[in-house]
């Protein structure tokens, strides 16, 4: 990895004064990261192992929930002989959490941040994070950047909508964004003159990394592309993209228009950093630190090779565990070893939320893609919204440009629709001004309101 001397500066000696100052661990770990991401399989399942026992033997001596949890189960956590072991505690929901909040905090915790999850369904998630878990957080972030040339102080471009973030932009971390040159820019609002501020910006910093929702960034590319601004040019190595789920039409937009390759990033607030793409293509469950299971909606282990719910234990949650935690997303598990020679675990396929998939009449379930073909292509549409509130009504909101034949579409695409979902079905067709981003400022092309009550989608 070529540096230069600032980067050098930054990665070596202010970013590791910054995080002791802190309390944080995060160069340590990320040492020890960039180790252990080449050990083989067996040995990275005997560190969970350990782990597992270790944190599970602490939160059942001091976190109320677990505590009384483990006591009514009659579960004996230095019993624990295998991952599988696990199965005998039950699944952790958002409810539980929201319904226990006090209990889940372990009696020693110090300092503990209090987070909260955007909210989509309109329930926000609020829960804590200690220092243990940030220094695992960052280590991960710092390790994946890295396999892709990028180190801390390398100039880095944010495009952000968490208000926890950009709320937090006070003069001492203005200070710090600016020696580690971060800048961060608001992903809230997308008005034609905020994007050409965001493409100004963008030239002006000439970053090494950009890191962001995909529905931004292919939003920034394809709007630099339209006014004929030329944005290959400015030595972009990755851009970095997460929080939604990357479609592959946003990948080859946001790679053509930036000149530069895509690295999918997997993960949430609440369940952490849980695996980032390499060079090679491999998705890498970040297995020091999370234990994943894919399970059916019986919440039984999937079979290999299909689609599962993301179920995650985290391993450095001790302060505010996550055990066995229902994260709502669906993927399918990797088999074969990637190309780069990491032993690390990796997710062939990762299909999105449970709630972007859709509920045909008949019962029939199918990825939210299924509908996003209908409009995707047609031309006109600068951007759509797809809301399925039950299998009799599911409303579809179009942005039309200029041109766009509304007559004369609409019984197409209400037609298209009704092929997918039933005849039956009611499609309330709306022309608006602008699709309203999530309070969290992201974007998403599909809410299904309707639980699938199918394996592997629940």
């Amino acid at each position: 990895m070529t540096k230069s001397l600032y980067t050098r500066a930054v990665s070596g000696l202010l970013f590791p004064l910054h995080e002791r100052l802190k309390g944080h661990e995060s160069v340590a770990v990320r040492r020890a990261l960039e180790d252990s991401q080449w050990w083989p399989r067996e040995r990275l399942e005997a560190l969970q192992l350990q782990r597992l026992r270790t944190l599970l033997t602490d939160i059942g001596q001091h976190v109320p929930y677990y505590r009384e949890l483990f006591a009514r189960l009659r579960f004996d956590p230095a019993a624990v002989k295998s991952l599988g072991d696990l199965q005998a505690l039950p699944l952790l929901t958002k409810a539980d959490i929201r319904a226990h909040t006090e209990g889940f905090k372990h009696d020693e915790a110090q300092g503990l941040a209090r987070f909260n999850t955007g909210g989509s369904s309109g329930e926000p998630l609020v829960f804590y994070i200690g220092k243990e878990r940030v220094s695992h957080d960052v280590a991960a972030k710092w390790r994946a950047t890295r396999w892709w040339g990028v180190d801390i102080g390398d100039p880095e471009i944010v495009l952000w909508g968490s208000p926890i973030e950009l709320g937090a932009q006070d003069r001492v971390r203005a200070l710090r964004d600016k020696l580690l040159r971060t800048t961060l820019l608001p992903a809230f609002e997308m008005s034609e003159n905020k994007l050409d501020g965001f493409v100004a910006a963008i030239r002006a910093r000439r970053p090494k990394m950009l890191f962001g929702y995909p529905s931004a960034l292919s939003h920034i590319a394809r709007h630099a592309q339209a006014r004929g601004q030329r944005m290959d040019d400015l030595g972009i190595a990755v851009a970095f993209v997460t929080s939604e789920r990357l479609y592959d039409e946003q990948r080859e937009t946001i790679a053509r228009v930036f000149g530069c390759r895509v690295a999918n990033g997997y993960g949430g607030r609440d369940a952490g950093f849980i695996a980032h793409e390499c060079p090679q293509g491999g998705m890498h469950l970040t297995a020091e630190d999370v234990i994943v299971e894919l399970l059916d909606a019986q919440g039984q282990p999937v079979p290999g090779g299909e689609a599962g719910e993301i179920v995650v234990t985290h391993l450095a949650t001790r302060d505010f565990p996550f055990v066995r935690y229902r994260t709502g997303d669906v993927a399918v598990m990797g088999s074969a070893p990637c190309a780069c020679g990491r032993g690390l675990p990796t997710l062939r396929e990762i299909q999105g939320r449970s709630t972007d998939f859709v509920v045909a009449a008949d019962g029939t379930v199918m990825h939210g893609l299924a509908l996003i073909y209908i409009l995707r292509d047609l031309p006109g549409v600068q951007g759509f919204k797809i809301v399925q509130h039950t299998r009799e009504r599911t409303e579809v909101q179009i942005v039309a440009g200029p041109g766009f034949d509304r007559a004369g579409r609409a019984p197409e695409i209400v037609a298209g629709f009704r092929r997918r979902l039933g005849q039956a079905v009611s499609i309330d067709l709306r022309f608006v001004d602008a699709i309203t981003a999530e309070k969290s400022g992201k974007f998403r092309y599909v809410v299904s309101k309707v639980r699938p009550e199918v394996a592997g989608h629940a």
